[in-house]
């Protein structure tokens, strides 16, 4: 009866006998006149099952296209076993006889956000030890077709795939191997393992665990945003590397909290106090700058403008620069410390719970790339295994690498062309939205210029440019990234990634942070003064550096960063949960017009989308660039860590959704921490301090205004009044060249004014140091550098300390994996002891045996030999 009801039960994950279950497939269209794949596969699938793995052919004819064979792979207890003992799987042998502290304070107040108890804990928790076949009875097997959860049995599955041959050359020199090759060759066309049930449904099989069903209903779901994440079932179900990365997203989101609720109380001081800006009241002021007359921002398409007009955005500027913005960029450096160090203590602690604390050894020695084995012809010994091991020569190493790097640099050099190609932009059409809008009192602009600055329409526009050209360069740089690795021949998988990881973040580093840093730390810094401008290919060029406005470059610095930080998480998030929906959508087309009984459990999952082994990593390389927008600019936009917050609340249950309904399952893999990610964060923390340090100094228009408050205010009261003149430099009219002199001038230009004012702290005319810097220049440039100092070693040694009082490994996992260490070995040595009781019991029972083998023998012989 099972195997007729398995033969119409197409949702199942079993064989035909509905007994074996399937632990991986392959799939691939049979083309007749291809004679080479036809024997590929028949000596590949021969050569597994000499391995012992049992395999199920579901002919053409059962596919819904009806032209996709599939290959189901069974592994039976023997090859689990063996394989078990060849990676060190480690396994349960004793119940955890800790008793943990479940007595959190408040614990009602965690209630709402709690998942069910059977959700997050599957199961017991155990002491575990690496398994070893030859002691299989001091593990605690109760049931062999459960012991090895899915999740072990197809990574087991996938590293015979990988390093199974499939055709021995004429010489007999080199085997190829390895199921990747057989995918890039067009021999199979997938190779995955089964999901275990649909998601929007329980299995029908009792067998069957319906963990996926699970994971949906509780996890990916976006009105579960509130509830913790089932992350023990998340790593029995898709393995630790995956669950690892989910714990450190979940991790980092509640952190981001913290950092959002600061910002905006940052943010909201600097509204409250709207009212006390005494500068933007000057600079709205008729009275004083509306008769402060500018010079012109460019050369002849530019005219003289009367201060007032940028009124509005020195009331926006005020929203981010103001006194809070120093506590909130001192705040971020700290904050940045907690969050990595409390990190390290939480993946420690997942490190002891998912059996991961001594598994990068393992992987470095055991876990070697099958690309690297098989381009790798010359053989060494490795000192550790004593065994003969394909190597890389040195020399082919260092061209190899040196080739890449070339490359990289390349690249990089690419992006900071185009970044001068978007500032030449800057100034050649500032000089055009100048010559529009540079009558204010004209009928249609006298509504639109007050609020529209020629600064502000060249700011946003060369933003969305800038935003276009990174997301164009990200995608052909993610192919030759990923092609220069190749080229390199890591030796193991983690070598892989860290290689693609270092030349990944580096290209995305400078192409996503070089615009801001370019506004941040140049804009506005190089510009010259009146008369002796700088231009920005030499004067020929006509293109004169740009200036900041009387408000300061930050206000520019926080456009910058908001387009291109939102823009980046929009699409992400689009491209994200859109895209494979649609592939999928339409993939599956032709099925949907079938009964649902024909479209089998295999078909279900090869008509979604291959997850790949550089999935993973794309996400982190996502979250990663978006710690670097909330650290090294938070000064200058303190909400980024809200839009960060709202975005990755969205992203848990995106990445959740997509990966549980959108993605075949991805054959499970291990990870006892993030990786290289961790030095880069760490890092870009360091560098972070830096960066706001110098947006405080040098971007924003802090430092300035209390120099003037406790040192030129020409008043007794302690306040800002006068700021603003004392801020502008004035320059004779006259002495503008021809080439610099407008063309046009504006209808309340008289012959009255004969000066105009700019940016900048420089002698009048007519003073025996004409425009040299006066000393008002130097006092603020000292104590612009002192507040650099002052603030970073304030910063850093405040990091060191918070360092060096949080442990990174709690004394709580540190006595759990002092405790298991110890009974693995008692509990090994009582199991060698009970053994060899054993076998001499054994032994001697057949001693006695020996007079009636042998009645020769007298009785004092027969002892002896049993001594």
């Amino acid at each position: 009866m099972k195997i007729n009801k398995q033969k119409y039960s197409k949702d199942s994950v079993f064989f035909r006998d509905g007994v074996r279950r399937i632990d991986f497939v392959l799939s691939y269209i049979d083309d007749k006149d291809d004679q080479r794949k036809q024997e590929r596969r028949r000596v590949y699938e021969s050569n597994l099952q000499k391995f012992g793995l049992e395999l199920e052919t579901e002919d053409k004819s059962e596919s819904e296209d009806g032209k996709t064979y599939f290959v189901k792979i069974h592994a039976p207890w023997e090859v689990l076993t063996t394989y078990a003992d060849v990676l060190k799987i480690k396994v349960p042998f004793k119940v955890n006889d800790i008793p943990e502290n479940s007595e959190i304070p408040m614990n009602w107040l965690s209630t709402p956000f709690r998942l069910p108890e059977n959700i997050m804990h599957p199961k017991p928790d155990y002491f575990t030890a690496s398994f070893n076949k030859s002691k299989s009875d001091f593990f605690l097997i109760d049931d062999k077709e459960t012991f090895f959860p899915p999740s072990t049995r197809n990574r087991i599955v996938f590293y015979i795939l990988a390093r199974c041959s499939y055709f021995k050359d004429e010489c007999g020199d080199k085997d190829k191997k390895g199921i990747k090759r057989l995918l890039n060759n067009g021999t199979y066309t997938a190779a995955f393992p089964l999901h275990d049930c649909r998601y929007w449904t329980r299995s029908k099989d009792p067998n069957c665990e319906s963990e996926r069903y699970s994971l949906y209903k509780y996890w990916a779901r976006f009105f579960c945003f509130f509830k913790e994440q089932p992350l023990n079932l998340v790593r029995r179900y898709y393995g630790e590397k995956i669950g690892i990365y989910f714990a450190w997203l979940g991790f980092y989101t509640e952190m981001l909290f913290f950092a959002a609720v600061v910002g905006t109380i940052c943010f909201a001081y600097g509204f409250l106090t709207y009212d006390d800006n005494e500068w933007s009241k000057e600079i709205c002021s008729e009275d004083i700058g509306g008769k402060i007359v500018m010079c012109p921002l460019c050369d002849k398409k530019c005219t003289y403008w009367r201060l007032n007009i940028t009124c509005n955005s020195s009331w926006q500027s005020h929203l981010f620069d103001n006194v809070a913005t120093v506590f909130f960029a001192i705040f971020m450096g700290i904050w940045v410390t907690l969050f990595l160090e409390f990190w390290k203590r939480r993946q420690a602690r997942l490190e002891y719970e998912w059996d991961l604390v001594d598994f990068e050894e393992e992987q470095q020695q055991l876990q070697l790339r099958p690309e690297y084995e098989t381009k790798c012809t010359n053989r060494k010994l490795n000192r550790i295994t004593q065994e003969m091991e394909p190597y890389l020569p040195i020399t082919s190493k260092c061209a190899r690498t040196c080739l890449s790097g070339a490359t990289v640099l390349l690249w990089i050099s690419l992006i900071i062309a185009c970044i001068i190609g978007v500032i030449a932009y800057r100034l050649a059409v500032y000089a055009s939205f100048a010559s529009i809008m540079k009558n204010n009192t004209a009928t249609n602009l006298e509504v639109v210029a007050p609020y529209v600055t020629p600064q502000l329409a060249t700011s946003v526009t060369a933003s969305c440019i800038n935003f276009v050209i990174i997301m164009i360069l990200n995608l052909l740089y993610e192919r030759v990234a990923v092609k220069i690795t190749d080229m390199e021949i890591p030796k193991t998988h983690l070598e892989y990634e860290n290689k693609l990881t270092v030349k990944m973040f580096l290209f995305q580093f400078v192409n996503y942070y070089s615009s801001c840093f370019y506004v941040a730390f140049f804009k506005g810094k190089f510009v010259g003064y009146p008369g002796n401008y700088t231009y920005m290919f030499g004067s020929t060029s006509k293109l004169r550096n740009e200036e900041c406005e009387p408000g300061g470059c930050l206000i520019e610095l926080t456009t910058q960063l908001v387009i291109v930080m939102t823009g980046k998480q929009v699409w992400g998030n689009i491209q994200e949960a859109l895209v494979p929906w649609l592939m999928n959508w339409w993939g599956s087309r032709k099925a949907r017009s079938h009964p649902e009984s024909l479209y089998s459990r295999w078909e279900q999952d090869y008509d979604l989308q291959g997850f790949g082994q550089l999935g993973l990593f794309y996400e982190y390389l996502e979250m990663v660039i978006q710690f670097g927008f909330i650290t090294l600019f938070v000064a200058s936009f303190p909400l980024a860590p809200l839009l960060a917050l709202i975005n990755n609340i969205i992203e848990v249950r995106v990445d959740a959704w997509k990966l549980t309904t959108q993605f075949r399952r991805p054959v499970a893999a291990k990870a006892h921490s993030i990786g290289a990610w961790e030095e880069i964060l760490g890092g870009v923390a360091i560098l972070s301090v830096v960066t706001n340090a110098f947006i405080v100094a040098f971007t924003s228009d802090m430092i300035p205004r209390l120099v003037y408050m406790y040192a030129y205010r020409t008043h007794n009261e302690l306040n800002m009044k006068g700021y603003i003149n004392n801020s502008l430099s004035e320059f004779n009219i006259l002495k503008f060249s021809t080439d610099e002199k407008p063309e046009e001038y504006p209808s309340w230009f008289t012959s009255n004014i004969t000066t105009c004012r700019y940016r900048d702290y420089r002698y009048p005319p007519g003073h025996e140091k004409e425009y040299y810097q006066n000393m008002q220049f130097w006092h603020i440039l000292a104590a612009k550098l002192a507040f650099i100092i002052i603030m970073e070693h304030v910063v850093f040694m405040v990091k060191f300390f918070v360092a060096w009082m949080i442990p990174d490994v709690p004394s709580e996992v540190r006595a759990r994996i002092k405790r298991e260490r110890y009974l693995v070995q008692e509990y090994l040595h009582n199991y060698e002891v009970e053994k060899l009781k054993i076998q001499l019991s054994q032994n001697t029972n057949e001693c006695t045996c020996q007079p009636m083998i042998y009645p020769s023998l007298a009785k004092h012989e027969v002892l002896s030999e049993c001594l």
